[in-house]
């Protein structure tokens, strides 16, 4: 099933920036006011633990992402 306007899941770090830049644009440009998406984590050690903390990032990024597209659904 393909992601609503075609804004598809990010699969990098920089991907995840420009797509909230993006929909920070698209938001501004609606008048809609977007909460801050979530921040990058600052303590990952590098060794690849199970429940990372980049993997809680992700998921939070995809949760906004989702609510933002949602908001900006409900604009049109």
């Amino acid at each position: 099933m393909p992601e609503p306007d075609n804004l598809q899941l990010p699969s990098s770090r920089e991907d995840w920036r420009r797509q909230f830049s993006a929909l920070h644009q698209r938001a501004l440009d609606a008048g809609v006011a977007l909460r801050a998406p979530p921040p990058e984590p600052t303590s990952c050690c590098g060794r690849g633990c199970n429940g990372c903390v980049w993997e809680g990032f992700y998921s939070a990024a995809a949760y906004w992402r989702e609510e933002a597209l949602l908001q900006l659904q409900g604009m049109q």
